[in-house]
């Protein structure tokens, strides 16, 4: 499968690039923008899966899997600078480069790749015309996150001065997943509830109304973008409850939805077997079908 590499944007020294799978000849293709996992900490372009990619593919789409810029030295507010900035960058860059249909992007991605794609829903403009959010979640300054999280505490305590070293202070892109030591960091604010604070710059206790513009749960409208949630029910991570609180938001908003339910699935989980992850993938592509083939608005 084919793939090019490309900067779509250089911040001081910080070069963010995107990996586009897929072939840049033919009829435009609709696009969907992959934001990838880490807690917004860690994490990098290449964590997606080359047969994940190779799905979409095949079903006619071009992937974009992007780097964007990692907590804590850079707040969430820059991150999601980064993805409106890549989105813009997709749509008027992208006919020219790699045949990218600028009126048909949907974005994707799994734990803090999905928030990223449910932030989309509201953040963007213009919206995309589809999400889908694989174990992701809607509200960051619940007590899931901004309280010390018993199941991280089972492990060894991290110092503040270990997680700090882990993550230094020059601004990143695109870590190595946890191999580099950042996910010290992550441990450290989960064992500790600072998670939000870390990642916004913001105390959810005292700055609650700030957390406004951070919680896709907050925001859901009629104008939502049609979105699908997969969340495995055993997710140790991130609650399922996250999604599922979504779901009854976005019925409550009358938007079009589908909630995947991985029964028995732990964090980021598409299916128990090879044959069930099929599955969970023909329904996922189903709906971005529906929103993402159809003749453009």
């Amino acid at each position: 499968m084919r793939k090019h590499t490309y900067t779509y944007k250089i911040v001081g020294e910080c070069r963010l690039c995107a990996d586009v799978y897929g072939p840049c000849d033919g009829p435009p293709r609709p696009v969907i923008l992959w934001m990838h996992g880490g807690a917004l900490i860690a994490g990098h372009r290449e964590d997606i899966a080359p047969g994940e990619a190779a799905v979409f593919v095949e079903a006619g789409y071009a992937v974009v899997s992007i780097d964007y810029r990692l907590a804590p030295r850079s707040k969430l507010d820059a991150i999601m600078e980064d993805v409106q900035d890549v989105f813009d960058w997709v749509r008027t860059s992208g006919p020219e480069l790699f045949g990218a249909d600028p009126g048909r992007v949907g974005t994707m991605g799994p734990s803090a790749g999905g928030y990223l794609a449910l932030m989309t829903g509201f953040r963007l403009k213009p919206r995309p015309r589809a999400l889908v959010s694989v174990a992701g979640y809607g509200d960051v300054a619940g007590a899931w996150y901004s309280r010390p999280d018993p199941f991280y505490r089972r492990q060894p305590l991290v110092s503040e001065e270990t997680a700090r070293s882990a993550v230094g202070d020059r601004e990143t892109a695109g870590s190595p997943g946890w191999k580099d030591g950042r996910g010290l960091f992550y441990l450290y604010c989960r064992q500790h509830g600072l998670w939000p604070l870390e990642v916004t710059g913001h105390d959810p206790d005292r700055e609650p109304a700030a957390f406004d513009a951070f919680c896709p749960v907050r925001n859901l409208t009629a104008d939502h973008p049609p979105t699908v949630l997969v969340h495995g029910d055993q997710d140790t991570d991130v609650p399922y409850e996250q999604s599922a609180m979504m779901a009854e938001g976005l019925a409550a908003a009358g938007v079009q939805h589908e909630f995947i339910t991985i029964a028995g699935g732990g964090h980021c989980s598409l299916g128990l077997s090879e044959a069930a992850a099929a599955e969970t993938y023909a329904r996922i592509l189903a709906f971005l079908d529906r929103y993402l083939k159809r003749a453009r608005l």
